[in-house]
């Protein structure tokens, strides 16, 4: 398989001479060329396929349908080949993300045994449910999927990246991408960060693009990169080569409660948004998901001067000191249906963020605050132990507040992720993109930027890097039914 440091060794094509190649046709002109009907094909591409991983739960909406306003819809697209990463021997790092061995630090694999655990991953963030029962044929949780849905949907296996553009031939012939790069077995660098080679895998795609002077678009999960500097390489890139591009987490477009949003224009004073779960985790689900109300305000989105990630006692700390509101975190939680402490013991309502029994719950708590270069102030509250739900908060000029809770269904179906599948696939049959990929350049930037912060014994971090400027869609992209 293509590794970085070989895919930089075999390219001739250096960027000064790219910059004098043809123009690529646009995806939009692409789709209007193909004969009405025609089944869309997929190349899917990605790290882990088994039971309950992120790339089966958005995958298998590709091959199976998924539930879409109140029916059963069947894309109209044909997955012709998949690639997933070969599982490394111990101790050999994952190829597909290989990197220098300054940046590649002591790999932690975050997975708990299955005989230790009662509880199976949970994909995209949903809830705890009961493990599957085993597969009649005595495959377990962890078993790949590949060969089994491959014989079941008829698409290729390809033994790499280039190879599944190619379906195995020597022309791309596929037209859209679906990289999935989550779960597997990497190594985190000095900030914590889960070091995934989605970038590794994108530039594969990119070459293939160049060589055939034929982009086609491209959906990435979660964040672009743990590097801003690689996201930023990302969508230049796209932008470049005139292929849409979408990225990002399933928060911002599921359902809300209540079904509402921040008015386009408005003028926000202050946000806090409530989430749960490891750095580098779920973090950057929430800091996306605010993010998505957060743009609508006034001027659209210019960008992000200063964060700071506080921990423990300093998150409560800025809290007294007015550095967040004690008011919009009571009003995000009061939005919450699955709060702990005394509701779990005995059922009885409790104001958590007014009693002050927050600190008793969330035993190691985390404040991401930033500073955007608007003046707008925004924190996210990692609250583990003290709430299990997604919520937010914001204080709107002649609005008031307005809050609502980002809704995640229950594992296995995860129904929620069908919302970004509705979402990918618009994508994949128009060639446009429904929202701009650069709110997940800014917050992948912002997850890093915070990370440096608690790196750095959680300094205040300066981030003119993260001047990022785009326009939000004038329509809400959230589910609505």
């Amino acid at each position: 398989m293509l590794n970085r440091r070989r895919f930089l060794g075999y390219s001739a094509l250096a960027p000064a001479i790219l910059a004098d190649r043809w123009l690529l046709p646009s995806a939009a002109a692409q789709e209007a060329s193909r004969p009405s009907g025609t089944p869309l094909r997929l190349a899917i591409i990605g790290s882990t396929y088994h039971y309950g991983s992120d790339l089966q739960t958005i995958a298998d909406r590709f091959l199976v349908g998924y539930p879409h306003e109140g029916d059963w819809h069947i894309p109209n697209v044909q997955v012709v080949s998949m690639y997933v990463e070969p599982k490394p021997r111990v101790g050999q790092v994952p190829t597909g993300g290989q990197r220098t061995q300054e940046d590649r630090r002591v790999q932690e694999d975050r997975r708990a045994p299955v005989a230790q655990s009662a509880q199976r991953p949970l994909p995209f963030g949903g809830r705890e449910a009961a493990p599957a029962p085993a597969p009649e044929d005595g495959s377990g949780p962890w078993t790949d999927l590949s060969e089994r849905r491959s014989k079941e949907f008829g698409f290729r296996l390809c033994p790499n990246i280039p190879a599944a553009l190619r379906c195995n031939g020597d022309r791309i012939a596929v037209d859209a991408v679906l990289a999935v790069v989550e779960q597997g077995d990497y190594p985190r660098n000095d900030k914590g960060q889960i070091l995934y080679p989605r970038y590794e895998f994108f530039e594969q795609c990119a070459q293939v693009f160049e060589e055939e002077g034929r982009a086609v678009p491209y959906f990435n999960s979660e964040s672009l990169s743990f590097s801003f500097r690689e996201a930023q390489t990302m969508v230049a890139t796209s932008e470049r080569l005139k292929f849409p591009m979408l990225a990002g987490s399933s928060l911002p477009v599921t359902w809300r409660l209540p079904d509402i949003d921040i008015p386009i224009g408005a003028r926000i004073e202050e946000a806090v948004m409530v989430g749960e779960d490891d750095f580098d985790g779920m973090d950057f689900d929430a800091l996306e998901a605010m993010q998505s109300m957060l743009e609508r305000r006034a001027g659209g989105e210019t960008g992000v001067k200063a964060v700071q990630l506080l921990e423990g006692d300093d998150v409560w700390a800025a809290g007294d000191s007015g550095r967040w509101s004690k008011e919009l975190l009571s009003s995000a939680l009061s939005r919450s249906d699955a709060p702990l402490g005394l509701t779990v013991l005995d059922g009885r309502p409790q104001d958590m963020a007014a009693s002050g029994v927050l600190p008793q719950l969330a035993k190691n708590p985390a404040a991401y605050c930033i500073e955007y270069n608007d003046g707008t102030r925004a924190t996210l509250l990692m609250l583990n132990g003290a709430d299990q739900d997604f919520t937010f908060s914001a204080r709107v000029v002649d609005h008031g507040l307005i809050a609502t809770q980002f809704f995640r269904s229950l594992a296995p179906h995860v129904a929620y992720s069908a919302c970004l599948a509705a979402k990918i696939e618009q994508m994949f049959t128009t060639g446009i993109a429904p929202y701009p990929v650069r709110r997940t350049l800014l917050t992948s930037g912002i997850l890093e930027a915070c990370l440096t912060s608690k790196a750095r014994l959680n300094q205040r971090i300066e981030t003119p890097q993260l001047a990022v400027s785009y326009q939000p869609p004038a329509e809400s992209q959230y589910a609505r039914t």
